[in-house]
């Protein structure tokens, strides 16, 4: 196994362990409660629930362009599967079936688009099951900010039962799935610019939450190193192949280009 097949294999671990520190750390801290003091003065938080246009802006919007996004992902697929079948059978009427269709088409692999299809959809829909096992409060439902619930820890919410569901962020995890990018190989060169436009994207939405205590500062952190996690854990399984075969073409690379200065120095003698 390849150094880079072997990292790519374990860093998804790492960033799980450093999401369960995370949690233990931040949950239920301090930390938390100052910043979203910081949101909440005399009895009312600095933004309305459910405001506009502030709403539309940071909610609505992001969540039905992801859920386009997600659409048009199944229509390329169904698109591309179906010009393969064609390829496979009639070549010269499949070009002639779809060639007007390719421009509208993502220029990327069917593997790499259904690994982006299946991001989209498994890391909100985990991040949505960990709120309903978790029964975390939202800080507005909190006592201490003039709600009714006491400000328990995670084990004691989880043992209550309490009815809130406010833990890991969902809505900001809808944002933290185009992490799924930043693993395709095709859009390897461009990785740390999709990271940093993903993370600001995901801390926009997580942070509009806080706004109106929906959601603590720990809640959209441990959402964004989770949605990070499953995004590497997949990459890792979806393009374990491509990253042994592009080791072994760099391997050939440099074993011909070794024969080549030998062979110059051979015949320089």
């Amino acid at each position: 196994m390849t150094s880079e097949n072997n990292a790519m294999t374990w860093d998804w671990l790492k960033l799980l362990c450093v999401t369960i520190m995370a949690t233990l750390v931040f949950e239920h801290s301090q930390l938390d409660v100052r910043i979203s003091e910081l949101f909440y003065n005399n009895g009312h938080w600095l933004l309305e629930k459910g405001a506009q246009p502030y709403a539309f802006i940071f909610y609505d919007l992001p969540k039905a362009l992801l859920i386009l996004l997600a659409v048009y992902l199944i229509a390329v697929l169904i698109i591309k599967y179906r010009q393969s079948r064609f390829n496979a059978t009639a070549p010269n009427r499949s070009k002639l079936s779809y060639n007007k269709l390719d421009k509208f088409l993502l220029p990327l692999p069917m593997r790499e688009i259904g690994y982006l299809l299946i991001i989209l959809v498994i890391v909100p829909a985990t991040i949505a099951t960990l709120k309903g096992v978790t029964h975390v409060s939202c800080p507005n439902d909190l006592a201490i900010f003039n709600g009714d619930l006491p400000y328990l820890n995670l084990w004691q919410n989880i043992i209550a039962a309490t009815p809130a569901r406010c833990f890991p962020a969902a809505h900001a995890s809808a944002g933290f799935s185009l992490y799924g990018l930043a693993f395709l190989p095709t859009l390897r060169k461009y990785c740390y610019q999709i990271v940093i436009s993903v993370t600001v994207l995901g801390w926009t939405m997580g942070l509009y939450k806080m706004l109106f205590g929906d959601h603590f500062f720990s809640h959209t952190l441990v959402s964004m190193l989770l949605s990070l996690t499953i995004a590497c854990a997949l990459a890792a399984l979806f393009f374990k192949q491509s990253i042994k075969n592009k080791a072994h073409s760099t391997n050939d690379d440099k074993r011909n280009t070794g024969l080549s200065l030998s062979s110059i120095e051979h015949s320089n003698t």
